[in-house]
C-alpha cells in the first residue's frame, strides 16, 4: 500500500503543468483539499490529492490500482468523479450518498469558494460559480456531521463557518 506522501508525488505527476482556472499549478487546490481532510485519516487525504485524476488526467482506476493505491481511495476518487451525461446537480446528489466522498467532496467546495479565488475570476463567472457551490453545499453539508464539516471548513475555507447553520441542524 502507498503511503500519503507517494500518493502526493502521483498527484504531483498527474497533474503536472496544469493550472487551475486563476492561473494556479493545479496541485496546489489538489493540497489544499487534502489538507482539510488530514484530521480524518490518510484515506480521505489521499482521495483529496486523487480527487480529480481521473477526469482530468489520462489515469485510470485500473492504473491507480495497478500502482498500489487503497480500493478504499479509489472508489471514493471514483466516486466524485464527473460521469459522462450526468447533470452537476445529479452528481452531487449521487456523492451526498456515499460518506467519504461527500467528505472529499466538501472539501473541494470549501477551496472552489474561496473568495481570494473567486475574486480574480471575472464577475459573471464568478457569481455563477458562487451559486453552483451554495447549492451543492445545501446538499452536501446535511450529509455530513457538523464535527466532520467544521474541521475541512476551517483548515479550507473558514469564511464559510457563518453559513454552517443554514444546512445544519445539529
Amino acid at each position: 500500500m502507498k503511503s500519503v506522501r507517494e500518493i502526493e508525488l502521483l498527484a504531483e505527476q498527474a497533474h503536472a503543468g496544469q493550472v487551475d482556472k486563476v492561473g494556479v499549478p493545479y496541485i496546489e487546490h489538489v493540497r489544499a483539499v487534502a489538507a482539510g481532510l488530514a484530521p480524518l485519516g490518510d484515506a480521505l487525504v489521499m482521495a483529496g490529492l486523487l480527487h480529480d485524476v481521473l477526469e482530468d488526467t489520462d489515469w485510470t482506476a485500473e492504473s491507480l490500482l495497478g500502482t498500489g493505491v487503497p480500493t478504499q481511495v479509489v472508489a471514493i476518487v471514483q466516486a466524485v468523479t464527473n460521469q459522462p451525461g450526468m447533470a452537476y446537480e445529479e452528481k452531487v446528489r449521487y456523492i451526498a450518498a456515499n460518506p467519504q466522498a461527500t467528505l472529499v467532496k466538501i472539501a473541494d467546495n470549501a477551496h472552489n469558494s474561496r473568495d481570494d479565488r473567486a475574486a480574480q475570476l471575472p464577475p459573471e463567472t464568478r457569481e455563477r460559480l458562487a451559486a453552483k457551490y451554495r447549492a451543492a453545499r445545501a446538499v452536501l453539508w446535511p450529509a455530513a456531521s457538523r464535527a466532520e464539516i467544521e474541521t475541512i471548513v476551517r483548515t479550507v475555507n473558514p469564511a464559510l463557518l457563518p453559513e454552517l447553520d443554514e444546512h445544519r441542524a445539529d
